[in-house]
């Protein structure tokens, strides 16, 4: 059985992420997938294992946002070549603090045997410093 191609499986991950549908993006990654996220910030460094990325990473960052103004996710483009793609998406929301975060943010993804092994981030930390940690 043919695994699905590294644009496939990267759309399905930002769309269902997006659709709140988390279990099942979260199935997207391999076990020991890692997730490197730049600048000087707290959550800046490499995250490794599925349950970091996502027990620790992502879960930081969404205690960032406030309770009614968790962030959407728009995917805007996926452009892909062999093992990996890499997306485009814009995260808009309001922060804890009150503040308006708006941020464009890009992704290059590796995708082996389905599964994302790799992401590695790339995002405006400026703005997320000044809005989500001010």
């Amino acid at each position: 059985m043919q695994q699905p191609d590294a644009r496939t499986v990267v759309t399905d991950y930002v769309t269902l992420l997006a659709a709140g549908e988390l279990d099942a993006a979260i199935a997207l990654f391999a076990q020991d997938a890692t997730w490197t996220y730049p600048g000087g910030l707290a959550l800046s460094r490499t995250w490794r294992g599925k349950e970091e990325i996502f027990g620790e990473f992502l879960g930081q960052v969404g205690a960032l946002f406030a309770a009614d103004g968790l962030p959407t996710i728009t995917l805007t483009h996926v452009l892909a070549d062999g093992l990996q793609a890499v997306a485009e998406w814009t995260t808009v929301g309001t922060a804890a603090n009150g503040a308006a975060y708006e941020n464009r943010c890009l992704g290059v993804f590796t995708v082996e045997n389905g599964r994302i092994t790799a992401v590695r981030e790339y995002l405006d930390t400026h703005h997320v410093a000044q809005t989500l940690l001010a």
